[in-house]
């Protein structure tokens, strides 16, 4: 698997960046997020935030299905930054599917199910510092990005779904931290 380096952040106050992938293309450009929520949806426009209808023009040429799973994103989701850590409010009428340094255990970094309507703490500080101790970045599903939480819309990944890798889901996120949290 390969995933973005959050390292070039210029800006001080921005606590990540987000990162739209269809499969295993990136779409569009980093979208920089400096306000402690942001709200991330698809065709429906609520409040302000990241359109990722907007970004999806960029790919035309786009499969079957990821064109099926942009109509599962809907409100799509709503990223919160409290205190250090970070939250998911699942907006959308689908699971979300969320994989992170401090929801995966370290031999198997399977993504954690989020229906509609819930939320999630997908990122804790004081978990993320215990985990980065001696841990092994390398697994057998490829490297883990311990400043990166990646969620895909509708459809989950790994040994328990027909897509084993996230860059075989149709629609996907990934927040890229900010390295001084």
């Amino acid at each position: 698997m390969f995933f973005l380096v959050a390292d070039s952040f210029r800006n001080p106050s921005e606590w990540c960046r987000l990162a739209y992938w269809e499969l295993a293309q990136r779409v569009g450009p980093l979208y920089p997020v400096e306000a402690p929520a942001v709200n991330v949806f698809g065709d429906v426009p609520y409040c302000d935030g990241l359109s990722l209808e907007t970004l999806s023009q960029q790919n035309c040429n786009a499969p079957e299905s990821v064109r099926h799973g942009r109509c599962k994103i809907g409100l799509g989701v709503t990223l919160s930054h409290e205190g250090g850590s970070v939250w998911v409010y699942n907006r959308s009428d689908n699971p979300i599917f969320v994989n992170s340094l401090t929801l995966d255990s370290a031999d198997s970094p399977l993504p954690t199910r989020v229906p509609a309507e819930q939320c999630l703490c997908v990122y804790d500080p004081k978990k993320a510092a215990h985990r980065t101790c001696g841990w092994d970045f390398t697994t057998p599903f490829g490297p883990v990005d311990p400043n990166s939480i990646r969620i895909s819309f509708a459809k989950g990944w790994g040994p328990c779904y027909k897509r084993q890798e996230i860059t075989s889901c149709p629609c996907w996120l990934e927040i890229l931290l900010a390295p001084c949290r």
